[in-house]
């Protein structure tokens, strides 16, 4: 029998005979590990505790955490199939497509004979509850090709599936049972499992979506049920806890109650800002404009439709033509522009540039339109027209490392303001479709990697995910949910300018094409907005609040008082309204709370006799009297 060496987690290595099991490993350590183990992981691939391990590598024992991301993925993976047998019992019929676990949960794509709602959750669990008590083992089964043809005939999703690892070069296909081979239900699956249903202590069925097969949206439409699975239930609590405070700042109900914007159903994906959504875009565009005119930034605006042989030219045509909408000026073919750089790289083409002009550095805060899939569309999270607080800088291979280093602390300077100190980078490399050479592509990630170091970045190896055109960082924040947001980007581009006859005389009065960087800081408006309303739960600090401070007289002969009092708000630079409603002060002042508005002023006969105004500030109450020179010197501190 031949022998395998492990690396265990200790750094120790032992020596085994091939083909021995995780479990027989586990055993051999004590009892107890094997009673709470639930799968291993052998290198960077789990297996099932029944395996046979037949290859050297790193090997550690995985048992139920809520810690540990490969346990969770292994429960939860193994919950999706409870799911989907619970679901085919309760519903004869049912066909299924995917059930893979996800990051906080896992979800499974199917066809039923009548549609599901949230009404039949509580039968699902039940039924679920019911598979788990039996405590049925969770059996693999490989077959050969003819065996994965015949035991799919006639069902035309996992067949399709079937067909498409045929065309990948797949030999072997694996089935898991939900207990004894062949006697119940199975499905086409690659694992790996918990050794058995009961081994899942803690679930909840979630949600409804749909999907599509493959997600190509001329197929068919699937059913998409999400659910979650933990180790124990409280770890389950403390999730569904957390679902419930994500609920509460869902930026979808926020932007209505707090009337920010909406979207239509006849121009989907696209934002319709209300004047209190417009002030919080127009507000991040100012503080935006404000930090990169200090840095050197000049601000630049153009067209939204280009002729598509500037998007053929710059190699968008050709790997982002799905995503791109087109339309007809006469007889040109026409391209709305999803991205910003080659209408930029056009400026720079205007005029003879020197080595002496570079840095150059062109802002826009561009309206961008991209296809995203209908699926995909999240409120202000994923949509089809946006707004980025985008720029590219030309530059000279020398200055990438400054100018990127630079970046990032623009970067880091700009989250600080939200609250925003935990971030994240992920260093993403050439992707498998890209324009450029080989050499071109060496040259900008190593001097995106010199970058990181004089910035002191750490960074997270993000492999094939650059974009097509050059690497990238991505800068990821984190919430006060513990939620991850990737907004802003910096890519290197050596390919992009050279398509577009990009040029400039450098010292040694040769013509050069120049580097250039793309840059977006908090990347789409619309999507940061999203992320800030939840962060603050509609609750804005007062520089970025969409009303700052709402009048309310007593009653209606309080109204001229109550204008004069605006006015001098609004020349002191503060976005002010009146609630000029015939309603009682009370009700005005639940709903100035309501609406979330940091300060309401409350005026009526003792207030004028005074010259003052009655201040009340959001969450603390009644701060007593005070003139209105007195309150301005307060909030001036705000």
């Amino acid at each position: 029998m031949s022998q395998i060496t492990l690396t265990l987690p200790d750094g120790s290595e032992k020596s085994l005979e091939s083909g021995i099991t995780g479990l027989d490993i586990a055993k051999s350590i004590s009892e107890g590990l094997a009673r709470k183990a639930i799968a291993v992981k052998l290198g960077e691939k789990i297996l099932d505790l029944n395996r046979p391990i037949t290859t050297n590598g790193t090997f550690r024992i995985i048992t139920a955490s809520n810690e540990d991301a490969d346990a969770l993925y292994v429960l939860r993976h193994s919950c999706a199939h409870v799911l989907a047998e619970a679901i085919c019992a309760l519903c004869p019929g049912t066909r299924l497509a995917y059930g893979p676990p996800v990051e906080d949960g896992f979800y499974y794509d199917l066809a039923t004979p009548e549609p599901l709602t949230h009404a039949d959750f509580e039968r699902i669990e039940k039924k679920m509850a019911e598979i788990i008590k039996e405590d049925r083992p969770f059996t693999r089964i490989d077959v050969s090709k003819q065996e994965a043809l015949k035991r799919t005939e006639g069902d035309k999703y996992k067949r399709d599936n079937v067909d498409r690892a045929i065309e990948r070069g797949d030999t072997v296909f694996s089935f898991y049972a939900n207990g004894i081979p062949n006697e119940g239900w199975e499905d086409l699956c690659a694992g790996p499992h918990v050794p058995s249903t009961g081994r899942l202590k803690a679930f909840k069925v979630l949600s409804l979506a749909g999907a599509f097969w493959h997600g190509d949206q001329k197929s068919d439409q699937l059913t998409r049920v999400y659910g979650t699975c933990f180790a124990d239930k409280a770890g389950l609590d403390a999730h569904l806890k957390f679902l419930e405070e994500a609920k509460k700042r869902d930026h979808r109900r926020l932007g209505q109650e707090m009337d920010l914007y909406h979207i239509e159903d006849h121009s989907p994906g696209m934002v319709f800002w209300h004047p209190h959504g417009a002030v919080l875009v127009n507000v991040l565009k100012d503080f935006v404009r404000k930090e990169i005119t200090k840095r050197g930034y000049k601000e630049v605006i153009t067209p939204e439709i280009v002729d598509k042989s500037l998007w053929i030219k710059s190699g968008h045509a050709d790997k982002y033509d799905s995503n791109m909408f087109k339309t007809l000026a006469g007889e040109k073919d026409m391209a709305v522009k999803p991205m910003n750089c080659p209408c930029h790289i056009e400026i720079f083409n205007q005029g003879l540039k020197s080595w002496r002009d570079l840095p150059l550095r062109f802002a826009e805060f561009g309206k961008c339109h991209r296809n995203e899939p209908a699926g995909t569309m999240h409120g202000l999270m994923r949509v089809r027209g946006f707004v980025q607080d985008d720029a590219h800088i030309f530059c000279t291979e020398e200055q990438i490392t400054q100018e990127v280093s630079s970046f990032c602390t623009l970067v880091k300077d700009l989250y600080k303001v939200f609250g925003f100190e935990k971030i994240t980078v992920k260093f993403s490399t050439r992707p498998e479709l890209r324009i450029g050479s080989d050499e071109l592509w060496d040259k900008a990630e190593h001097s995106l990697e010199e970058a990181t170091k004089l910035a002191g970045l750490e960074f997270k190896l993000n492999p094939g995910e650059g974009a097509f055109y050059g690497p990238k960082l991505e800068f990821v924040l984190k919430d006060s949910l513990g939620r991850d947001w990737q907004c802003g980007t910096i890519q290197v581009d050596f390919n992009m300018p050279g398509r577009l006859g990009a040029e400039y005389v450098g010292k040694d009065n040769q013509k050069h094409t120049p580097v250039m960087l793309h840059r977006a800081a908090l990347g789409s408006l619309e999507r940061f907005i999203g992320i800030l309303t939840e962060e603050f739960a509609g609750d804005f600090p007062f520089w970025l609040a969409p009303v700052q401070v709402r009048v309310l007289p007593v009653s209606e002969k309080f109204s001229e008082y109550a204008e004069k009092i605006r006015t001098e708000l609004i020349e002191a630079g503060i976005r002010a309204e009146i609630d000029n409603s015939n309603e009682k002060v009370g009700y005005k002042i639940r709903l100035g709370e309501l609406a979330k508005i940091p300060y309401l002023l409350v005026v009526g006969e003792k207030e004028i006799a005074e010259n003052a105004v009655s201040v009340r500030k959001r969450k603390e109450g009644d701060l007593g009297k005070k003139s209105l020179g007195e309150f301005l010197k307060e909030i001036a501190l705000s």
